[in-house]
């Protein structure tokens, strides 16, 4: 039995009936079995595998794929969109994910050579997954029903898996989340702001400075960490947490623009149009429409992209 093979038995054994369960520090399993209608949420940084199935996760109008065998690394906040595309009773969607944490990757940073050119993107990436960042995986689930092993030996697991991605393809990317006075370190505070304070105004002069940063230097590299302009990205935050009070609650369209920081009603509605496909009249009817025992996206993968 292949590693790819293995971890896919092991994480589909561990969530029975299409669960997600967390199993060690900063470490989730799931597995879906139909697909999952595109939702908004929030990604953080972290790092998915893909047993079986595809997952799409789209930032700001451009998919990116990943299917069995392929991870994603996101390494900043960035409202996404995600969705399960492939996924049934007998070949669910199979998923590892675990969180990357600054102050664990910073430590390992010491040990490895010199870095490469971090990607002219770097907010998430995707590429194929080798035997030796599988081998610890497969590792980790095999002790998961084993407490006692599991407490000792997990963080020795996740600290091999952050060895392997710093070592791997997408290096030069993780290896930015560790860096303490790095560029993504100060873009990680801005975006911190613009999410607590999304409905107010701002300058992104005045943000720059906040973040340690010329204007001009903050805005080149916050849109190589999140594909949009600071502007662009509070405007993703608006209608994400428009869609939300959508869903959760009754109200008037234009008093949640309103309400989310929007002062015209019908760019409000343009915008939700082009983000979401329909006006927020008719994606809320769609949404209050659907099955209460719909996969959710978000309530199964909440960790990664």
């Amino acid at each position: 039995m292949d590693l790819l093979d293995e971890m896919r038995r092991l994480i589909t054994r561990l969530t029975p009936g299409g669960l997600q369960r967390g199993i060690a520090d900063g470490v989730t399993i799931a597995s879906l079995d139909r697909p999952t209608s595109p939702i908004a949420t929030f990604s953080s940084p972290s790092l998915a595998i893909v047993a079986q199935g595809v997952k799409r996760t789209v930032l700001n109008g451009v998919p990116y794929d990943y299917r069995a065998g392929q991870y994603l690394v996101v390494s900043v906040d960035l409202p996404v969109i995600g969705q399960a595309l492939e996924a049934a009773p007998d070949r669910p969607f199979v998923v590892f994910s675990m969180s990357l944490r600054p102050s664990d990757i910073a430590p390992l940073l010491l040990e490895t050579g010199a870095a490469g050119r971090p990607p002219a993107f770097t907010g998430m990436a995707v590429s194929e997954a080798t035997p030796e960042l599988l081998d610890p995986v497969v590792r980790l689930l095999r002790i998961t029903d084993r407490p006692g092993d599991l407490r000792v030996l997990a963080p020795g697991y996740r600290r091999e898996i952050l060895w392997w991605l710093i070592n791997g393809d997408q290096g030069a990317l993780v290896r930015q989340i560790g860096l303490v006075d790095g560029n993504l370190a100060h873009i990680s505070r801005g975006i911190r702001w613009i999410r607590e304070h999304y409905r107010e105004q701002f300058s992104v002069t005045d943000l720059a400075a906040l973040c340690g940063m010329s204007p001009s230097s903050f805005h080149r590299h916050f849109r190589a960490a999140t594909s949009m302009t600071p502007v662009q990205f509070q405007k993703q935050i608006r209608l994400q947490a428009a869609r939300t009070l959508l869903m959760t609650r009754s109200g008037n369209v234009a008093e949640i623009g309103y309400f989310v920081g929007y002062e015209s009603a019908s760019q409000f509605s343009r915008d939700y149009r082009k983000v979401f496909g329909a006006s927020p009249g008719r994606d809320a009817a769609r949404l209050s429409a659907m099955a209460p025992d719909a996969p959710r996206l978000p309530e199964l993968m909440d960790e990664p992209a």
